[in-house]
């Protein structure tokens, strides 16, 4: 693999993002309040991306909130210390938008190639908006493409790396005992399959109690699938058409579905059917029993349930 072009790759498609975002927003599909600061070129995305992409922000926001939400034994206080790791982060806002809405977790970490984070540290700095959200203390350095805070980092790492991930997770204070929340949305299908692998299996090794959230092109099935299965004690994967039939509320797919003419059904079907989210779960403090798509409504048609007892050795 040419490491270089890899990282152009990755940051051009973080770049797109970033627009689609901004085109869902400016149409009304979701609000955030931060994702136009991070834009140079809006353009207006088709009425199919934008829908796309409402569904995997609404699904991403769903299981994130039902984590946030969850609570064990802590005592009195009654609130566990919850904490967020964003692999391949970008320039996501979503540690911004959960500040305003009163959410933001004990620890939001995120991982990206230092290219990325120094444009983000930069940005960070420079627009008050961003930087008041983080801590007036914080230390941001654009050189090195970091930041700071009790709560929030920005850190660069090469996610292959795996010797020097364990040690960006270490410099960043995070508790791997802590519940963990890990986000990847498209970033393994950007690794060689040896490198996904890795990373699964460094996750799975290194947090006890975690979910692990993956929006990508990829089947349950794969090798990433199956690594899945072998290393996790539980994980479930639909694919974005069933997540936005099932999982996503009518009453959300009524409104957005009111924002713009849409007759592309055929194409809308055969896309979604391309994406997936996954989560793969970890629960030694017995905290996710109810968490996931099941979790949603009343009775759910059963997802494709990968479970390590259930299914035939790889």
């Amino acid at each position: 693999m040419d490491s270089r072009s890899n990282k152009e790759a990755v940051q051009a498609t973080n770049d797109d993002a970033s627009a689609s975002k901004l085109s869902c927003v400016k149409k009304g599909y979701m609000k955030d309040d931060y994702v136009h600061l991070f834009v140079r070129r809006p353009v207006r995305r088709s009425p199919i991306i934008n829908r796309g992409y409402f569904a995997r922000w609404a699904a991403l926001r769903k299981l994130l909130n039902q984590f946030l939400d969850t609570e064990g034994n802590a005592g009195e206080k009654g609130h566990l210390k919850k904490q967020i790791l964003s692999l391949g982060a970008g320039f996501d806002t979503t540690y911004f938008q959960l500040q305003d809405e009163g959410k933001a977790p004990y620890l939001y970490v995120e991982l990206d190639f230092k290219e990325v984070t120094s444009k983000k540290a930069t940005l960070i700095e420079t627009c008050s908006h961003l930087r008041d959200k983080i801590s007036a203390t914080a230390s941001i350095s654009r050189e090195s493409g970091e930041v700071l805070s009790d709560h929030y980092k920005l850190l660069p790492v090469d996610l292959r790396d795996i010797p020097k991930l364990a040690d960006v997770i270490t410099l960043a204070g995070m508790d791997p005992s802590l519940p963990t929340f890990i986000i990847a949305e498209c970033v393994l299908i950007y690794l060689d399959p040896d490198s996904s692998r890795s990373i699964v299996r460094w996750t799975s090794k290194t947090f006890s109690t975690a979910i692990f959230f993956l929006y990508e092109q990829i089947h349950p099935d794969d090798a990433f699938g199956q690594q899945m299965i072998r290393n996790l004690e539980r994980a479930v994967a639909w694919d974005m058409l069933k997540v936005y039939s099932d999982f996503v509320e009518a009453q959300e797919r009524r409104r957005i579905e009111r924002l713009e003419l849409f007759d592309e059904f055929e194409e809308w079907h055969m896309m979604q059917e391309h994406y997936c989210v996954a989560y793969a779960i970890n629960d030694a403090l017995g905290l996710f029993g109810d968490f996931g798509f099941l979790n949603h409504r009343r009775q759910q048609p059963q997802p494709h349930v990968l479970n390590p007892s259930s299914s035939a050795s790889p």
